[in-house]
């Protein structure tokens, strides 16, 4: 749809559909696209931070104290796990992290992409499906799915350079302090080279540099002299550099090379609980003041993919293969090892977590006509999926018990290294086909059916299927739905993830800890093989469009069985008694323990205004509202009748861990002048009201985070379309969350609660400049 000049806002998509030129306003399924310039023209340069911003169901927690989670946050879709949104790049699956997700935080127990990294610089633009799509995509797309669209550029180029810190007023309840910190520096460039006659080469980098944030509460523990922060909860200290490529070649015939490669390395250090001069575990020699554990995560995440698309015996066809990998470094500094006593090192090396992925994908697509109102769409593939996981140990320091104060904890201070017993080293493979017909039936009706098999070589097999329906009733107005199945699979680090701490109890050692579901401490307990996650997902919306102005309304349903969670820490009577034989006295593996109802709706509403006197508006408005509610839980297991395995506090996490609603009205504004173009961005996201969970049965530990909004805005100026400058301010009104009460921070280490889904750094306030050829 063109609009005055030549503006439109009805992009061709390729998420959802293999239709080649259908529009996001023209699909079965509803469909963000999130442009470079709105990822950018903001002061973050997280990709998920500034998804999170202009994407309605899509929320991004920053928790606190939270070892590696601290430094690979997930994203949420819908309110459903993080590791039940499917991403995508350049339509290709995109590898996970291997960090699975073990502490009390939003997305407990899973193991998800980390889109972070991946640099906004070589973003061309995202397309979020707010829709169940296994069927089209295979495991994972339960809630939906996001794709990462990488630049693709001949010519032309940019450099940038941001730089903002945090001027934010910190009130807890023991006090008020002002705050300038979380220093970030980021500098990115992008430039495309010509690859012979019509082919692409487009090369993005980009360092960021990032100072910690603390918003701990004042400590009034003895023996300190006055109250004072002994804490740093807030956001990591953080450097990363990556690098990116994405080309294109077309050779004879139609066909063409493509693939792209990426890398990155991230160095972060997240700080773990304060331990004061009188701590038990406490060295003095060493530590005369006491300490702060520093938990250290070097993330080297790489990727490569190679592909060929043209047509083949009148079949447009796509055969790629992309192979990811992940590894992430654990190290703990500024801690000790108290069983050694005063020769205790105060570094150490912990463990890693690896790993990889290699897919290879078979794509064919063609257009049959069958006296409908356009060719029938039929597309047909197949995919092949490898997938690897390691961990390895860490330094004997790490985790040992020394000899010179043996009744001490032993390991290192807030984080005891993975031992030799945790190392693993599995692989599977998955096998999937699929089948996907996209009919116009009539000029006004459109119809899709998708079915796809998957089997994996762990655990057997799965069969989805989708059907979507879209009538135009007018050129203005149309009804969509859509009814499908999905699955996902457990991930290996799911399935194979452990980590155990050694204690004594009268000289004699005891393991606690997480243990695989598989293994034979677990199978004792009742534990079973994980099986995938299950989901029937129902969807109904409208679309309207006329002239300038558009709205989508689409309301969903999303039924999941055998839910994959993290079971409680199970001791006591009658565990102790099943766990004497293995000299462990706690242990929780994962188990298909829960099932869960999703409800909510999306709408989206967006204006597009061009005056001559004014410039041009953009106006959207932009909610989503989302339920979820635990219909079914396991209880117990064949060994342990009766006995509560996903408990309450897990349960709330669930259905109140994320915002129950989320709007978000923006207004972007720019204008012409002699010598380039003004502009400003002013964006207001309202939060709904969280729960963070408590401890406490009945429910005197919870704390309820009120709603709150958060406004940001960013002025803006490009100078003969070769320069540009911005200045701005996130969360420019400096909202707080609701604080902890003195009830649940009696160490005043936690200022607010981790579950604020919008974080907790108040103000930021940043610069950018930019160069473009």
């Amino acid at each position: 749809q063109t609009l005055p000049g030549n503006e439109t806002i009805s992009e061709v998509i390729v998420t959802g559909t293999r239709v080649a030129d259908r529009s996001r306003l023209e699909t079965l399924s509803p469909v963000d696209v999130l442009s470079e310039d709105v990822l950018t023209q903001q002061g973050t340069s997280e990709l998920a931070q500034a998804l999170s911003r202009v994407a309605p169901s899509l929320t991004f927690p920053r928790p606190a104290v939270t070892d590696g989670t601290d430094s690979v946050r997930p994203a949420t879709l819908r309110g459903l796990s993080p590791d039940q949104a499917l991403v995508l790049v350049n339509s290709k699956r995109r590898h996970a992290t291997a960090l699975v997700n073990v502490n009390s935080s939003v997305g407990r127990g899973s193991a998800a992409v980390d889109l972070n990294a991946i640099p906004l610089a070589a973003i061309d633009r995202i397309e979020v499906l707010r829709d169940g799509a296994s069927a089209q995509y295979g495991s994972d797309a339960i809630a939906g799915v996001l794709n990462l669209r990488l630049r693709e550029a001949r010519a032309g180029g940019q450099a940038s350079l941001t730089y903002g810190r945090t001027n934010t007023t910190v009130d807890t309840v023991r006090g008020s302090r002002h705050e300038n910190d979380g220093e970030a520096f980021t500098a990115s460039v992008w430039s495309g080279f010509g690859l012979g006659a019509d082919g692409f080469l487009t090369l993005s980098a980009e360092y960021r540099d990032r100072d910690p944030t603390s918003r701990g509460d004042y400590d009034i523990r003895a023996p300190l002299a006055a109250p004072t922060i002994t804490s740093r909860f807030g956001d990591p200290e953080s450097q990363d550099v990556s690098f990116y490529a994405n080309a294109g070649l077309p050779l004879a015939s139609g066909w063409e090379l493509y693939g792209w490669a990426g890398y990155q390395d991230r160095e972060a250090e997240a700080a773990a609980f304060p331990r004061l001069a009188d701590n038990p575990n406490n060295i003095p020699q060493i530590y005369p003041n006491g300490f702060l554990p520093l938990i250290a995560t070097d993330i080297q995440d790489a990727t490569a993919a190679a592909g060929a698309r043209g047509v083949l015996a009148d079949w447009d066809t796509d055969v790629s293969v992309v192979y990811g990998r992940n590894r992430l470094e654990y190290g703990v500094h500024n801690s000790l090892n108290p069983t050694y006593g005063a020769t205790s090192k105060t570094r150490f090396d912990a463990g890693a977590l690896i790993y990889d992925q290699l897919v290879f994908n078979a794509g064919l697509v063609r257009g049959f006509d069958w006296g409908l109102a356009a060719p029938v769409n039929i597309a047909w593939g197949a995919e092949v999926r490898r997938e690897g996981y390691e961990i390895e140990a860490g330094e004997p320091a790490s985790y040992d018990r020394g000899t010179v104060a043996p009744d001490l904890t032993p390991g290192a201070q807030a984080f005891p290294g993975l031992q030799p017993s945790n190392e693993v080293d599995e692989h599977r493979t998955a096998y999937g086909v699929y089948v996907d017909v996209e009919a116009q039936i009539t000029d006004k009706f459109l119809a899709s059916v998708a079915a796809r098999g998957e089997d994996y070589s762990d655990f057997g097999s799965a069969l989805t299927g989708k059907i979507a329906l879209r009538y135009d009733f007018t050129d203005t107005f149309a009804l969509r739905g859509t009814v499908s199945t999905g699955f996902r699979a457990p991930s290996l680090q799911q399935q194979f993830f452990t980590s155990t701490a050694t204690t004594f109890i009268d000289g004699v050692p005891f393991e606690t800890g997480t243990f695989p579901a598989t293994s034979d401490l677990a199978r004792t307990l009742g534990a079973r093989d994980l099986d995938a996650e299950k989901s029937d997902n129902f969807s109904i919306g409208a679309v309207y469009r006329r002239n300038s102005f558009e709205a989508t309304l689409d309301a969903y349903r999303i039924d999941i069985r055998d839910r994959i969670v993290l079971s409680e820490n199970l001791t006591g009577d009658p565990v102790l008694a099943l766990l004497a034989p293995f000299n462990v006295t706690v242990a929780r593996f994962f188990i298909n323990g829960v099932e869960t109802r999703t409800e909510g709706v999306d709408a989206v509403l967006r204006y597009l205004l061009s005056t001559e006197s004014a410039g041009r508006f953009d106006f959207t408005l932009a909610g989503n509202y989302n339920d979820t509610e635990i219909t079914k839980v396991q209880t117990g297991t064949s060994a342990l009748p009766g006995v509560t395995l996903f408990g309450r506090q897990n349960q709330l996490r669930y259905e109140r861990g994320t915002p129950d609603t989320k709007v978000s009205l923006g207004t972007d504004w720019s204008y012409g002048t002699s010598f380039g173009t003004v502009g400003a961005t002013l964006r207001a996201t309202r939060y709904g009201e969280v729960l963070a969970p408590g401890t406490a049965d009945d429910g005197s530990a919870d704390l309820v985070i009120d709603p709150a909004t958060v406004v940001d805005l960013e002025l803006r100026a490009d100078i003969n379309q070769r320069f540009s400058v911005a200045f701005g301010a996130e969360n420019i009104l400096d909202e707080y969350p609701t604080k902890n009460p003195i009830a649940l921070n009696s160490t005043g280490a936690i200022a607010f609660s981790q579950f604020s889904p919008f974080g907790f750094n108040g103000r930021f306030i940043y610069a950018r400049a930019a160069m473009n050829w």
